[in-house]
């Protein structure tokens, strides 16, 4: 079989076609398991969420307009669909804010010492809350108001989420910059 367009895609997989159903599945699944992996604790939780995606993806398929990309209806999909998934799982009992960090700006260099992998492991480690509302606006793109809705949180408090994980992000960066440099040998 030929590589179908989104199109072509789309309608295989409203008529049932499982050979299309697999193709939309193995082009996006990769991408969409990094989604969930942002938001999950550990792989399995991850696998958990895009399996759950997916069944959605296929149940709302009939509602997808052709408007924009498959691949982002599919991506906003499995965002919703980790969000729930904390839902269910008692998001909402997590106490927002509570850590002690101090009230310092957040350095906006921080990162350049980074690579990717490092920062995404670093963000893994945030606390539920923060990484939520950490990849919700830094990474996906959604404003405060947005990220209240869906949190079911107030806009205050996804910004006050924000500039914690923000926080706790930049202090953890300075300390792993510190052990780095302090394990280098001096030339």
């Amino acid at each position: 079989m030929r590589e179908p367009s989104e199109r072509e895609l789309v309608e295989g997989c409203l008529k049932d076609d499982r050979r299309y159903q697999e193709v939309l599945y193995s082009r996006y699944a990769r991408r969409m398991y990094a989604v969930c992996l942002r938001y999950a604790r550990h792989e399995l939780e991850a696998e958990d969420m895009l399996q759950d995606g997916f069944i959605r993806v296929f149940d709302k398929l009939p509602g997808f307009r052709h408007s924009g990309s498959l691949e982002g209806w599919v991506r906003r999909i499995m965002v919703h669909t980790a969000i729930n998934h904390y839902r269910r799982k008692a998001f909402r009992m997590e106490r927002f804010g509570l850590e002690s960090l101090p009230d310092v700006p957040v350095r906006t260099d921080a990162v350049d010492d980074l690579c990717e992998r490092e920062l995404l492991e670093l963000i893994a480690t945030l606390p539920d809350g923060y990484r939520m509302v950490f990849n919700l606006y830094a990474i996906e793109g959604y404003g405060h108001a947005e990220i209240a809705q869906l949190l079911g949180c107030g806009e205050s408090t996804s910004r006050s989420q924000l500039a914690k994980a923000r926080r706790m992000l930049q202090e953890r960066i300075q300390r792993s910059n510190v052990i780095v440099h302090e394990g280098r040998p001096s030339h």
